[in-house]
C-alpha cells in the first residue's frame, strides 16, 4: 500500500525539474543565437574568389578573424627611367649616287667634296664608338630611317659670284623638331672655320629637303653646305679636317645634350 507521500514527493521533483530548466532555458537560447550568429558572420566576411586580400590575419597571443578585402589589380609603373637606344648617326654625301652637283672649270665636283668631307665625319665618328653610315643622296635607306641624327653634307657654287659669296649655310627639319641639332651645328661649324653664316640665302631645296620627308618620324636632321667651292675652297679640299672637325663637333655637342 503506497504512502500519500509518494506522490507528493513526485511532483515536488518534476516541479523542481521544470523550474530548472525555465531557468537555463533562456542561457541555451542564447548560446544557440551566439553560434548562429558566428556562424553567419563568417560566411558573410569570408573571401568568395581568389582576388580577396588579407588585410588582417591571426595576430600572434590573439584569437583575431581576419577580414578580407577586394582590391583591384594596381597598373604596374616603371620604377627607372629607360635607357636611351644606341646611337646610329646618318651621314648623307651630297649627290653622291646621284649627280655631280656644282662643277668647277677644272673638273672638281661638288659631290667629291662632300664625300671626302663625309667620310672623314665618319672616321672621326666611329673612332668614338659611334655607329655611323654614308649614305648616298638618294639612298633607299633614306625611306623611314631611324636613327639618333642625320646630316646632309653639300657644298654651294664654284662660280665666282661676289667678294661675299663665302661661308656656310644650315637648315633643319622641321618635320620632326632639330632645333637642338640645327644650334648646335651652326655653332660649331661657325666657331671652327670661322666663316659666316649665310641665313638669308638658302633655297627652297634646302629648307624643303627632300631627305626631311622621307626618313622616320623623330630623327633630328639637317642639311649644311659647307662652303662656296670657289672662294671657300682652299677650307674645303686642303684643309677639309677642318669642316670635317667642325661637323663632328656639332654631333658631340647634340649627342652630348641628349644623352
Amino acid at each position: 500500500m503506497s504512502s500519500p507521500y509518494d506522490d507528493n514527493t513526485l511532483e515536488s521533483s518534476n516541479y523542481s525539474w521544470l523550474l530548472f530548466l525555465g531557468r537555463i532555458l533562456p542561457f541555451v537560447l542564447f548560446l544557440i543565437l551566439a553560434i548562429v550568429g558566428m556562424w553567419l558572420a563568417y560566411l558573410f566576411f569570408n573571401p568568395s574568389g581568389a582576388d580577396a586580400e588579407v588585410v588582417s590575419a591571426v595576430r600572434a597571443g590573439g584569437l583575431n578573424a581576419p577580414f578580407f578585402k577586394a582590391v583591384p589589380a594596381k597598373p604596374v609603373s616603371q620604377r627607372f627611367a629607360q635607357s636611351p637606344g644606341p646611337l646610329r648617326i646618318g651621314i648623307v654625301a651630297g649627290h653622291r649616287g646621284s649627280d655631280s652637283g656644282a662643277v668647277c672649270d677644272d673638273g672638281l665636283t661638288e659631290a667629291e667634296v662632300n664625300f671626302n668631307i663625309a667620310e672623314m665625319v665618319l672616321a672621326n665618328l666611329r673612332l668614338r664608338g659611334i655607329r655611323t653610315n654614308i649614305l648616298e643622296e638618294f639612298d633607299e635607306r633614306l625611306n623611314g630611317y631611324s636613327g639618333t641624327a642625320l646630316i646632309s653634307i653639300h657644298a654651294d657654287s664654284c662660280q665666282y659670284i661676289n667678294d661675299g659669296a663665302t661661308g656656310f649655310k644650315i637648315a633643319g627639319s622641321t618635320i620632326t623638331d632639330s632645333s637642338l641639332l640645327l644650334s648646335c651645328m651652326e655653332d660649331a661649324y661657325r666657331t671652327s672655320t670661322l666663316l659666316p653664316f649665310h641665313a638669308n640665302t638658302m633655297t627652297a631645296d634646302m629648307l624643303d629637303y627632300h631627305a626631311f620627308r622621307e626618313i622616320g618620324l623623330g630623327t633630328p636632321a639637317v642639311i649644311i653646305e659647307t662652303g662656296f667651292m670657289n672662294l671657300d675652297r682652299e677650307l674645303l679640299t686642303t684643309h677639309a679636317d677642318t669642316p670635317a672637325n667642325a661637323i663632328t663637333d656639332g654631333i658631340l655637342c647634340f649627342l652630348s645634350a641628349t644623352r
